[in-house]
């Protein structure tokens, strides 16, 4: 369970993130670790990375499910390819996700 301030803390740091403003590394280094530790704050991650992304690109229905689901890659060039490795695929994912 995160604290008020770790929550307000991460909410500026993921703000900036969704803006495309500058974010040091000790920050990306907090944020990475507590993305790790919850599942909540890599969802935040992942939907700012998302908003990030959005911006820069026209509004797709697609692309708003695929956001409103937390899913997708946050790459927009990639795409999976069925000779790869299904591990690989979750690379990107936090560590909790783990192959059984």
């Amino acid at each position: 369970m995160l604290s008020p301030e770790k929550r307000e803390t991460i909410k500026e740091i993921l703000q900036r993130i969704a803006q495309g403003k500058s974010v040091s590394l000790e920050e990306r280094k907090y944020l990475k670790k507590q993305a790790d530790r919850d599942q909540t704050v890599a969802a935040w991650l992942h939907s700012a990375r998302r908003q990030l992304i959005k911006q820069n690109n026209l509004s797709d229905p697609i692309e708003n499910l695929l956001d409103n689901l937390s899913v997708g890659s946050l790459d927009p060039d990639s795409s999976h390819h069925s000779e790869e490795d299904l591990g690989d695929f979750f690379l990107g994912a936090p560590s909790w996700v783990g192959r059984s």
